[in-house]
């Protein structure tokens, strides 16, 4: 899952999108956006996040993102990653 978010993400990032607190913001389309919606829904069951549908998403997607790193230490960016 962490790999198909990031797969997603990095299509659609703009380089040099961030803003002044280091938040990046991904516009992701039609169909991918859907997607990337399931991905998190099913994050957030696996990491048992509750609260609101919006909120249980953005602390799926952070996690995701923790785990898929777009830094250089990420596990997933050994060979083939």
């Amino acid at each position: 899952m962490a790999e198909e978010t990031r797969r997603l993400l990095r299509r659609h990032l703009d380089v040099g999108e961030e803003g002044s607190d280091g938040t990046v913001l991904v516009d992701v389309p039609y169909p991918d956006a859907a997607v990337v919606t399931a991905l998190l829904d099913v994050a957030a069951e696996c990491f048992g996040e509750r609260g609101s549908v919006e909120e249980t998403r953005q602390a799926a997607l952070e996690t995701l993102l923790q785990l898929a790193g777009f830094d250089e230490e990420s596990q997933l960016n050994g060979p083939g990653g």
